[in-house]
């Protein structure tokens, strides 16, 4: 009896575990929706409308009238939209970018705190490949994967001169970006036992950052 009853447990759990990991059905991520907004070009002329943005071709679209035009990063200062799958407001500046030695080109970044240390993000759809199991038995098939979707974040410090660094999400980098004050940032991260690759995080430790160099 005892036997069984663990079997119907571990059918129930892997049931639940294969709903959790399968892709969601009409999941959408904010660069697939259109957001009300607004767009600041380089020659100083706004437009505002729906926007959509894409990070990786670091293009931006506005809907106007239901005709749909497009910006580069290379003719974008700045815009602004409501994000409706997050209920806030989000900013993006395009901002030079050394993505060789001596080579720059313009990039569009969000930005997540702005201080004499700003910090910045890029997004990316990723694919992954997860393990699959069956929806009627407690068996794992190792050769068997589902697909599914997420969002991916790469995060960048920008200092007062326009340098922008990419950060590895690795502790040490962190502190060899944020070298000022680096027993008191320490202290503050374990006191309030923050990740240093978690994007809320992230944020407090570089406003608590900025509080220290600014004091």
């Amino acid at each position: 009896m005892a036997s069984l009853f663990m079997k119907q447990i571990t059918v129930l759990f892997l049931f639940f575990l294969c709903l959790m990991v399968s892709p969601v059905i009409g999941q959408y991520f904010p660069s697939e929706v259109w957001h009300e907004g607004k767009l600041t070009l380089l020659s100083g002329d706004e437009v505002k409308g729906k926007i959509k943005y894409n990070l990786e071709g670091d293009l931006v679209q506005v809907n106007l009238n239901n005709t749909i035009q497009t910006y580069s990063a290379r003719k974008i200062l700045f815009f602004e939209i409501f994000d409706e799958t997050t209920s806030r407001y989000r900013q993006f500046y395009a901002l030079p970018y050394d993505i060789r030695p001596g080579y720059q080109v313009p990039m569009l970044f969000e930005v997540l705190y702005e201080n004499t240390v700003t910090l910045l993000c890029r997004e990316a759809v990723v694919q992954e490949n997860i393990p699959q199991y069956s929806y009627y038995s407690y068996y794992y098939y190792g050769n068997r994967f589902a697909t599914r979707y997420r969002l991916d974040f790469d995060y960048y410090f920008l200092d007062q001169e326009g340098g922008i660094v990419k950060y590895s999400q690795k502790k040490d980098d962190l502190y060899e970006i944020l070298k000022s004050q680096q027993s008191a940032l320490e202290r503050y991260i374990k006191e309030n036992k923050l990740k240093h690759d978690r994007q809320r995080d992230l944020v407090r430790i570089t406003a608590y950052y900025n509080s220290l160099i600014n004091s």
